[in-house]
């Protein structure tokens, strides 16, 4: 069951009203605070306003894309208006955030969706006032309903740490545990496909699947389920670093530790340094400054010369390990530390 599903409805509204109202303060225009969760920053006469919404403002990627959002506005002297959910799968909250900065005149949207498809209807009510809008990281559903899409291949984020786990089981029998995201998510689905594919495996090679939220503390439990579910588990497919940590801290409390391969996306520094340390076997390193760093130069430019940023554009992944695996390409801990987020 997922963890959506596992809620009761009477909490599901609590948490939706509770978004919303974070939302409503955290839309952001001139003179926003930070104080409320919220800001707008940049060196311009405020003439062309760029609009961030990410899912959450406390995990290290979507700080680090805020960053690079913030960076760059500055160097184009553009203003940038930002708002966050106050919880992963925050949609009423992401609907109230595009209104409100369509409402304070912004010339184009970046937003990485809390669900690909809830979202659309809202999206699209932007793009109708003629607002640009990019989505960052993960697809919309269909992903037409945006502009563009400026993002990791999450089929092949998957498919890197897929390949590699294949390999570095040199042919023994796999007992798999997949600790995912939520459902509605297309990123989750993506990368957990693209693991299969890269190892060869299709769904009923899956031992145990677990939602997690992307959460260390929900990843420990997942784990502890599957332990519990199925002993004998030697490979875990995990949908982010802190759900791989959490799986992690599970399999040492049993003992486990160094005999079962973690694999995991995403590339933060917390992450990156589990690689080094062992407990993460390999992970698949992406770049959020970068997605949102070519977010805001896509909006400068369709304010400058009407030019609409239009289809995909891969803003690259790379395989990370120090124990690379014949056949898989891969850099070690010292590049992916270099180039790492958080």
């Amino acid at each position: 069951m997922s963890r959506t599903a596992r809620l009761s409805s009477a909490v599901l509204r609590a948490a939706a009203v509770t978004g919303v109202a974070a939302l409503a303060l955290t839309a952001c225009g001139p003179g926003s605070g930070a104080d409320s969760g919220s800001d707008s920053s940049g060196s311009g006469s405020g003439d062309v306003k760029v609009g961030l919404i990410t899912k959450t403002d406390t995990n290290p990627f979507f700080v680090k894309m805020k960053e690079g959002a913030e960076k760059t506005a500055k160097a184009e002297g553009v203003e940038l208006m930002t708002a966050a959910g106050k919880f992963d799968g925050d949609n009423a909250g992401q609907v109230t955030a595009i209104e409100n900065m369509v409402a304070a005149g912004v010339k184009g949207i970046l937003i990485t969706p809390s669900d690909s498809k809830a979202i659309v209807p809202a999206i699209e009510k932007a793009k109708a006032k003629g607002v640009l809008v990019i989505a960052l990281d993960t697809p919309t559903e269909p992903e037409s309903a945006v502009d563009a899409l400026f993002a990791t291949d999450n089929v092949k984020a998957g498919e890197l740490i897929g390949e590699y786990a294949k390999a570095a089981m040199k042919g023994k029998e796999a007992k798999i545990a997949a600790l995912d995201l939520a459902p509605g998510v297309s990123v989750g689905v993506q990368r957990h496909e693209g693991f299969l594919k890269g190892f060869g495996a299709t769904d009923k090679d899956v031992a145990c699947a677990q939602d997690t939220g992307g959460d260390q503390a929900k990843g420990q439990t997942a784990m502890e389920n599957c332990l519990q579910k199925e002993p004998d588990i030697n490979v875990v497919y995990t949908i982010n670093e802190p759900a791989a940590l959490g799986a992690y801290t599970a399999l040492k409390a049993k003992g486990r530790e160094k005999d079962v391969l973690i694999v995991s996306v995403d590339g933060g520094c917390t992450g990156t340094q589990a690689v080094k340390d062992g407990k993460i076997a390999a992970t698949s390193q992406q770049y959020p400054l970068k997605m949102a760093a070519e977010g805001v130069k896509a909006v400068v430019t369709y304010a400058k010369d009407g030019k609409k940023a239009s289809g995909y554009t891969d803003t690259g992944v790379t395989l990370i390990s120090d124990k690379a695996q014949d056949g898989v390409a891969s850099k070690d801990t010292a590049y992916g530390l270099e180039n790492c987020w958080g």
